[in-house]
Formats: C-alpha cells, sequence, structure tokens
C-alpha cells in the first residue's frame, strides 16, 4: 500500500523546482537542443519566481540562448552532448553554465562595427551579465561557458 503524499516524510520526496537552487540539463548539441535549454531555462526562472517577461527572467533566457546556440555550432563533437547550470544565487544574481565537447575552442567576442553576418551573441551576453568567461570542464574534455546575470531583488 502507497502512502499518501501528505503523510510521506518530506526529506524523501524529490523537490518542486521552486524549492531547487540549482537547475541542470543535459542537451542534444543540435539546434533542437539548445532550443530546449532556453526553453527550460526560461520555465526555471518562472518557477524560481522572476515571471515571463520580467527584466531578469529574458536577459537570462538570452543569455542561455547565446550561450547554447554557441555550444551547439562551434562546440559540436558527433555523440558528445551539451549542459547547462543554473543556479540562483543570494546575492540577486544567477548563474548561467554550458558546456560542450570542444575545449580548445575557445569563445572570443566580436566587436560591433565588424562587416560578418554572425559574432554578435557574446557581445549581447557581455551586455546583460556582469561577468562572462571560460573554464574546463571538469572531469571531461570541453569547457564550460558561464555568465552571472543580476536579477535584482524579487
Amino acid at each position: 500500500m502507497t502512502t499518501p503524499p501528505d503523510r510521506q516524510d518530506s526529506a524523501h520526496l524529490p523537490q518542486r523546482p521552486a524549492d531547487q537552487r540549482v537547475f541542470t540539463l543535459r542537451f542534444t548539441a543540435s539546434p533542437r537542443g539548445a532550443r530546449l535549454a532556453r526553453r527550460l531555462a526560461s520555465h526555471q526562472m518562472d518557477a524560481w519566481g522572476w515571471s515571463y517577461g520580467s527584466p531578469a527572467h529574458d536577459a537570462v533566457e538570452l543569455v542561455v540562448a547565446e550561450l547554447a546556440a554557441n555550444a551547439v555550432t562551434h562546440g559540436r563533437v558527433p555523440g558528445r552532448d551539451a549542459g547547462l547550470r543554473l543556479s540562483a544565487q543570494d546575492a540577486g544574481h544567477v548563474r548561467v553554465e554550458v558546456s560542450d565537447a570542444r575545449g580548445e575552442r575557445l569563445p572570443v567576442a566580436r566587436g560591433t562595427g565588424t562587416e560578418e553576418d554572425g559574432g554578435r551573441g557574446l557581445v549581447l551576453v557581455a551586455s546583460l551579465a556582469k561577468e562572462w568567461g571560460t573554464a574546463p570542464r571538469p572531469g571531461a574534455p570541453g569547457k564550460i561557458v558561464w555568465a552571472v546575470v543580476p536579477t535584482g531583488l524579487r
């Protein structure tokens, strides 16, 4: 016989997304995977209390979209997934980390004055984030591109 949910020890139940301070996701290194990462990050921000359309929500969603698109475009290795990690920090920031399998290909922000079609995503990330950078991916080949996005107080 199953114990009703209201009678179970809550320490053994999975936490609801709003109660968690960290969200992680592995996604396929494809445009569809990057889109899924953006959509689930958007959902998680809403669950944490930053409603759809709020400045903090939209900033994190855009940073995830840019970093995930870069990971699947420039960091793709066939058969290897990419990763997303969001952590809501007490100081009014959300840390966004996107990992891929190509550690030798570090991102470079291009100036806004170039005539190339692409390459402006990291300029957007830099404008929305308090800081951003790269780090080696621990325990596996690849890199992590991270950004700390200010959210203000809810």
